[in-house]
């Protein structure tokens, strides 16, 4: 079941083969632009690359050049420059040795520092892309995937990045250089290797293209069990209250040995593909000799030539095996970079990250206009229909009526998580369209029914409301808020760690900490979105309490399934369908005996 959900959000978000093709190179060069800051280090990079690779090559070259030396009178009188002389040619060997570890040092750091940089600006870059897109892309997709995608794929793309592509650019040259050098040792040789690498080269085309294909399929299936264990643990207390743990455990195991068989399907076709290359160097290599052997038989070739060539060959052969798997590597890296580049194509919402130096001064008129709405993924349900209403500034609306009647999508419109289909929202006589997203929200705050707590301490919790709040405010606000004193009763009072979602808190302490927030926050207008309904009496009375104060001088709109919690409301609007069927105070509404109000009223007192 997850498999299948996991395999479509992956579908999604776009989880898809690597291809060179014109879209796939396109998103995989909209990545230099976090290059680009690093450019100085990146060319030094290269040029230390280049340094490495040449004397990589000088090193056969000097060793043909040392079997055919003569002795000499003394190692350190022995000049640099005599490549006759046998103590002329181990000095340059040793410095040659000694000038690729110093340049190697500085080409490994080089690369790992733009790569780094330009990772950590990626990472940003699309969190904060990702955070500011709409509830209707989070509608869409799950958390699990989109954590797979921030993770997993950076990760594939870290390694491509800070490894695979400095060590493809570096056998890319050994081979192009080597390649030259040996058609100055021996032509005849060199055409004798260049006729077997054609063959070689299709084959591997043919592996590489294969082996990707399983590459992003295990990737796939990886995803698939990251989304099990993320709706698992996010769901412990559902799991646990049905027993259901021999159930998610068999769910995962068969979602993870569908993974591994995939890997090991894949690790098969990798071994082949090592085997072939590892076969086909060593035949090359042998085939040489003996082709080299016959050369010098005819005098075309002395010991010192074949020494070179062979040393040349088979640096051009490990580099020419190891380019498969590099280039294996580097198109998961692109398939990551496709998938995170879609990421970032998103629209997100228009909200600016920059500080806001001011809040924006409303006063909480709210007007809903003849509003119809329905979501994007069902434009065949209408949710709302002709919505009509208007709350002045300081007042309490609740909305009561059956379950899927609209109430919660009424706040949703209200926040701007979504826009109107038809008619319009005003803030203050204004559009709520023309104002600025963020600022807009900004005044706004929410107490929902299940208060999602984050997992550091009560302060940081209560001060998520207003960042950067002092501690006096903080405890202000948790006194109005009847949160202060089982707060206090805490050994670690305000430091007390609340646990994964706010576990460790009870449900009306967790809600009284939300209301401390929204406190803190101070918002012109507010949304009580059933925020008593899970509670016992004791905590419902403390809670109740706390949001009489919240709701004080601000517009509140109040969500209820409980009418004894809406009695005092200046207006009820009562739902019916997504058409608001009456309006009215509580007892303007109770009076109506053939109303929805009533029978509501009635349903609630008989199973009371």
């Amino acid at each position: 079941m997850a498999s299948r959900r996991g395999k479509a959000a992956s579908s999604d978000d776009g989880a898809k083969p690597a291809k060179l093709n014109k879209e796939a190179w396109r998103k995989t060069t909209r990545l230099f632009r976090y290059l680009k800051p690093h450019i100085g280090a990146f060319s030094a990079g290269l040029f230390c690359l280049l340094i490495t690779s040449l004397l990589s090559l000088a090193f056969p070259i000097l060793l043909g050049k040392l079997v055919n030396a003569s002795a000499s009178d003394g190692f350190w009188a022995a000049p640099l420059t005599d490549l006759t002389n046998i103590d002329s040619i181990a000095k340059l060997l040793m410095l040659v040795f000694a000038l690729q570890a110093a340049f190697g040092f500085v080409r490994i750091y080089l690369f790992g520092l733009v790569s780094e940089n330009a990772l950590a600006d990626l990472r940003q870059d699309t969190y904060s892309h990702l955070i500011r897109m709409p509830m209707l892309f989070f509608a869409q997709r799950r958390v699990g995937e989109l954590n797979s995608r921030i993770s997993a794929d950076v990760a594939l793309l870290q390694e491509g990045m800070t490894t695979s592509l400095a060590e493809l650019l570096r056998q890319t040259v050994t081979i192009t250089l080597g390649i030259t050098l040996l058609t100055f040792v021996s032509v005849q040789l060199t055409l004798t290797m260049l006729a077997t690498l054609p063959v070689v080269a299709l084959i591997a085309v043919f592996f590489g293209r294969y082996i990707r294909k399983l590459s992003t399929q295990v990737q796939d299936r990886i995803a698939d069990t990251n989304v099990i264990v993320d709706e698992t643990l996010q769901g412990i207390q559902n799991v646990k209250a049905f027993s259901n743990e021999s159930f998610e455990v068999g769910r995962y195991r068969s979602s993870v040995l569908k993974a591994r068989d995939l890997a090991l399907k894949g690790a098969r076709w990798r071994g082949a593909f090592v085997s072939f290359i590892i076969f086909c160097m060593f035949g090359v290599i042998v085939f040489i000799i003996w082709r080299a052997v016959h050369l010098k038989a005819e005098g075309l070739l002395d010991i010192g030539d074949i020494t070179s060539f062979l040393g040349l060959s088979i640096m051009i052969g490990a580099s020419i095996a190891s380019i498969p798997e590099l280039v294996t590597t580097m198109l998961k890296a692109v398939g990551a970079t496709e998938r995170l580049m879609d990421l970032q194509e998103g629209t997100p919402e228009a909200i600016s990250l920059a500080p806001r130096k001011e809040h924006l001064r409303i006063e909480g008129d709210i007007a809903f206009e003849h509003v119809s709405f329905h979501y994007a993924t069902r434009a065949d349900h209408e949710v709302l229909h002709d919505v009509d209403f208007h709350a002045k500034p300081g007042e309490r609306v609740a909305l009561v009526g059956p379950s899927g009647a609209g109430k919660s999508t009424i706040a949703s419109l209200v926040l701007r998580f979504y826009d109107p289909v038809g008619g319009r929202i005003t803030i203050d006589g204004k559009d709520a369209r023309d104002y600025d997203l963020g600022a807009l929200r900004d005044r706004m705050s929410i107490v929902p029914q299940e208060v999602l707590l984050f997992g550091g301490t009560i302060l940081e919790n209560i001060a998520y409301g207003r960042p950067g709040a002092s501690r006096d405010d903080i405890e202000a606000a948790a006194r109005k808020a009847n949160a202060h004193d089982f707060i206090t009763s805490f050994p670690e009072g305000y430091a007390t760690i609340v646990g994964e979602r706010g576990i460790q808190l009870s449900g009306g302490q967790r809600q009284r900490i939300a209301i401390a927030r929204a406190l803190l926050k101070d918002p012109a207008i507010l949304i009580l979105d059933e925020a008593t309904s899970a509670l016992d009496t004791a905590s419902e009375r403390l809670v109740q309490d706390a949001l009489d104060k919240l709701m004080e001088g601000r517009t509140s709109i109040v969500i209820a399934h409980r009418l004894s919690t809406v009695r005092n409301a200046d207006r009820i609007l009562v739902l019916d369908h997504g058409m608001v069927s009456a309006s009215g105070t509580h007892d303007e509404l109770i009076a109506d005996t053939g109303g929805l109000y009533y029978s509501l009223s009635k349903m609630q007192l008989s199973e009371a």
